[in-house]
């Protein structure tokens, strides 16, 4: 296993963090399959075992079950290794359950710290951008909350571009712990994170850690167009799945199956290592059914693709040009590939 810092901070991550949405017993989100405590114990111990050291839970998840069934498991190595969690989301019915408002979020922390059997959390993120509570309040209470030594780290997850700046300013200007990482969709059917999002956080130092780098499954190949689907899945049928374009998405996946034949592996390794490979993304996150599937995908990281390999998979993924891009497609092509270059070099110097 590779380790990575994650953003501008000296915390070390593995590549592959492990996300548990899934422990969720029979109480919890059983449309994704049902794991109880003696499958998330197992799956946890495995993972540790491969070197992963990083684990991502949110309060909504199960509506707070993920949270404590990842305290249980990991019980004294809980000092060994790297817990991410998420506020934000409704947790009650009332007006204030919700939401960026420091009411919200200290109480959310409060209440995962619990869940988690734990005296701190490693890395708390804003789970989404709250449309009404002012982005100022938000960063004083995530900067209490490190204050209060609750929390080690902070990040966010599903934000604008803009509005990362916008948190970057606010924590220069009133002296505020900075975020140290974005969470956000990213993978090779869905490379929108490349128009503004890459390109703040490579500028702003923040680590990117990726969800759904598989497209909820979709990059596995187990789903492909005009062919029976398998059974005992999270997705049942076409029209189930996040919205990508199918048929672009079928001309990627018989490109990944060459690959993974050629290097006999799976067609999942090659969606998550091609993740791994872009600049920016400091690591990916895997949920897994069973052991087989976890150590599967954790095994990511023991190679990489090709120089050659990660060039066709660019090119027959590659986004629409939207405005501003094509123009400096056009116009200051050259320029614009010399700043990236000094970005991703910086990027190496700085050891992620």
């Amino acid at each position: 296993m590779r380790y990575r810092f994650l953003g501008n901070s000296g915390l070390q991550v593995s590549e592959i963090c492990f996300g548990v949405m899934t422990f969720n017993s029979q109480k919890g989100w059983i449309h994704l399959g049902v794991q109880e405590q003696k499958d998330a114990n197992r799956l946890t111990s495995v993972a540790i075992e491969q070197g992963v050291n990083f684990f991502d839970t949110a309060d909504v998840y199960s509506n707070g079950i993920s949270e404590s069934m990842l305290g249980k498991a990991l019980g004294s190595k809980r000092k060994d290794v790297v817990i991410a969690t998420k506020g934000e989301g409704r947790m009650g019915n009332g007006p204030n359950d919700e939401g960026h408002s420091r009411q919200h979020l200290i109480k959310a922390c409060e209440d995962s710290l619990k869940r988690l059997n734990t005296d701190y959390i490693d890395l708390y993120q804003v789970h989404s951008f709250d449309f009404i509570t002012p982005l100022e309040e938000m960063m004083l209470a995530l900067d209490q909350l490190v204050k209060d030594g609750k929390v080690r780290y902070i990040g966010i997850s599903n934000f604008f571009a803009w509005q990362i700046m916008k948190l970057m300013s606010i924590s220069e200007i009133q002296n505020l712990n900075k975020i140290i990482s974005l969470q956000a969709y990213y993978s090779l059917v869905g490379r929108d994170l490349e128009y503004e999002i890459i390109p703040v956080c490579l500028d702003q130092k923040i680590g990117i850690i990726v969800w759904s780098p598989l497209h909820g499954g979709i990059l596995s190949g187990k789903y492909r167009k005009g062919k029976k689907w398998p059974k005992g899945t999270r997705i049942k049928g076409e029209g189930q799945h996040f919205t990508y374009d199918i048929k672009k998405g079928e001309e990627i996946l018989s490109l990944m199956e060459n690959i993974s034949t050629e290097k006999n592996t799976t067609m999942s390794q090659v969606a998550l290592n091609y993740s791994l490979q872009k600049p920016g993304i400091t690591s990916v996150i895997i949920g897994a059914r069973n052991e087989k599937q976890l150590i599967e995908n954790i095994k990511t990281a023991d190679w990489k693709l090709t120089e050659n390999e990660m060039k066709k998979l660019d090119e027959i993924s590659e986004p629409p040009r939207i405005y501003p891009h094509w123009y400096f497609d056009v116009f200051k092509k050259s320029r614009m590939e010399r700043y990236f270059s000094i970005l991703a070099r910086q990027e190496v110097k700085d050891g992620v």
